[in-house]
């Protein structure tokens, strides 16, 4: 190892155990021990017990145990070495290192890191304290930043000067050159690298300062509005995350990391209580970004246009979500507003973006599907052919499949068709439709078995509930159809004027459909929508009587057995979606 053996010995004598776990959660005395609620798993009752004496800790509820390094290690996501470093830093101890190329690096790293050190503070007691930084405090309190928010993340301010950084900094020339915070010019002088911009500091998530973001100010001729520190030899952009040294305390607590695509966006979601989100630094969401994030969640929100790059950035997305056993979500923003915005007029909207967040398949299925029109059978046939190449990207068949059952039922397509082409994963599905209801208005599965109830009350009243329409328009007309028992005279009186029109059409549609095949799909796409929204199910009863409507999912085309596994199905979609309607 690069540091002497003595220095991690005296700073292991040196520093209290119950002192640095005393500075991540409460401990209380109890006897010889220190005893608190788990860091490293949700529990109730403290089972986490702490001995000064031994300097050791144990969970007897999870079983994690070591000395002060293996915590700070775990808590900290840090290796052993970078416990260590972490751990002397704070008690103001200097280490030795050993000699030899690691050491040589190391020591070199931390000259690095200190320089920018130095600069994150000079650059910020500016933004505070200097007189020509007014129109920078100006600026970021029209934008909701105040002065707390400017302490909180660092932020600092260029002034509009050749070299004052460079003069002032006492560091030399060859070292700021190094980090990337001054060159030299053609006239052979030192210039600043950052000019007349309000500066973000990105920190690793070890909280090491390692570069800029700098942003210039309304009125500005520069023509970059945005500028970056380039890559040195401590930061590379492709494997660091602005704010995830603030964040990631959180995101281990809640299992979930936000990803944004700005600075602000970060801050403005720290603003509104989500204290889990980080920033790309200039950059597309890599392989090595989605790696280090595994380190602390397993689930990712992505604040930003995940769909805009396409196919490719799909196919990435699906083969990390199989490699690194990720959960990647999508958040949509009202009005196209980006989360900085949102955190100074709505943070309440802000916050249901991220709560209501779909599965990255699921996103661009509803894209897609909004974005089509199913007015006619072609249309139908159009938008049914680019969902399913949509859906046909993702690598699990059993996903495909579940999915194409929800575009059937949105397109009135038979759910087997649609299941045929997922199974065999295309990415050119060809889908062909019939006129089997009026193409010159937008009919879908459910408009034909609200049809057949109208026309033939009997033939499918007993497959239907409330439960099996998703559109509130065709819910409302089925309970009103359901209300007179199939009475058209009495449905219409009793329906609203939008629910009327649909009754009506339905009472003179051309119907050359199968009743229960019909309501099978309906049965089938309402089951398989009840069960996308119930991914965070804890209930060990609820979650094995999900597994079971799963399992009767596969059965329902099985002639010997549609009867009982659509009743069974419309028994559990019953209780389940009573308990939201």
């Amino acid at each position: 190892m690069a540091i002497a053996d003595e220095d991690i010995e005296r700073l292991r004598d040196t520093v209290s155990l119950v002192d640095v776990v005393q500075s991540y959660l409460p401990l209380r005395r109890v006897g010889r021990n220190w005893v608190g609620l788990c860091p490293f798993h949700a529990e109730k009752s403290g089972s986490f017990n702490v001995r000064e004496e031994t300097k050791r800790y144990r969970c007897f509820g999870c079983g994690a145990a070591g000395d002060v390094f293996k915590f700070v290690q775990d808590i900290e996501h840090l290796d052993f070495v970078g416990s260590i470093e972490h751990l002397a830093n704070k008690a103001g101890i200097t280490l030795t290192y050993t000699t030899g190329g690691q050491s040589k690096d190391r020591q070199h790293r931390k000259q690095l890191i200190e320089v920018m050190d130095k600069a994150v503070n000079w650059y910020h007691d500016r933004l505070l304290t200097s007189p020509d930084a007014r129109v920078a405090r100006d600026y970021l309190r029209d934008r909701g930043l105040s002065g707390e928010v400017a302490r909180q993340f660092k932020m600092g301010w260029a002034p509009d000067d050749w070299d004052a950084m460079s003069k002032e900094i006492g560091v030399s020339i060859d070292l700021l050159k190094e980090v990337g915070l001054a060159f030299i010019n053609k006239r052979g002088n030192a210039q600043d690298s950052f000019r007349a911009r309000v500066l973000f500091p990105i920190f690793t998530d070890a909280g090491d300062a390692v570069a800029f973001g700098g942003r210039i100010l309304p009125g500005s001729t520069d023509p970059a509005k945005y500028k970056n520190s380039s890559e040195t030899t401590i930061y590379a952009k492709s494997k660091t995350l602005y704010g995830l040294n603030w964040a990631k305390q959180d995101i281990v607590a809640a299992d979930e990391v936000v990803v944004c695509e700005g600075y602000t966006d970060v801050i403005g979601f720290h603003r509104s209580g989500i204290t889990r989100a980080v920033a790309t630094c200039g950059t597309a969401l890599t392989e090595e970004h989605v790696r280090l994030l595994k380190r602390f969640a397993n689930k990712v929100i992505l604040a930003f246009d995940a769909d805009a790059a396409g196919q490719g950035a799909a196919e990435r997305f699906y083969e990390w979500e199989s490699r690194y056993k990720l959960q990647v979500f999508v958040a949509k923003f009202p009005d196209g507003k980006d989360p900085g915005e949102l955190a100074m007029t709505n943070p309440e909207a802000l916050a249901a973006a991220i709560k209501d967040a779909k599965p990255f398949l699921g996103f661009r299925l509803q894209r897609t599907l909004d974005a089509g029109s199913i007015a006619s059978p072609e249309a139908r046939s159009r938008t049914a052919q680019q969902a399913m190449a949509v859906i046909n990207e993702h690598p699990d068949k059993n996903v495909r499949k579940i999915y194409a059952g929800e575009v059937a039922s949105h397109v009135g397509i038979p759910a087997a068709d649609l299941m045929q082409l997922a199974e065999r994963g295309s990415r050119k599905p060809e889908v062909r439709t019939s006129p089997t209801i009026d193409s010159s208005r937008r009919e879908n599965a459910e408009f034909v078995a609200l049809a057949i109830m109208v026309q033939d009350w009997n033939a499918i009243a007993t497959w239907m509930s409330e439960g099996l329409f998703s559109d509130d328009v065709y819910r409302r007309a089925y309970l009103a159809v359901a209300s007179v028992i199939g009475n058209i005279a009495g449905a219409l009186e009793a329906a609203d004027p939008d629910a009327r029109e649909v009754i009506e059409r339905a009472a003179v549609a051309d119907i050359d459909s199968d009743p229960f095949t019909e309501a099978k799909n309906l049965i089938s796409a309402a089951v398989r929508r009840e069960l996308s929204i119930r991914n965070r199910i804890t209930d060990p009863d609820e979650i094995r009587a999900d597994r079971d409507a799963r399992i009767l999912l596969e059965e329902i085309d099985n002639p010997t057995m549609a009867d009982a596994v659509a009743m069974e199905l419309l028994d559990w979609l019953g209780k389940r979606v009573g308990e939201h309607a």
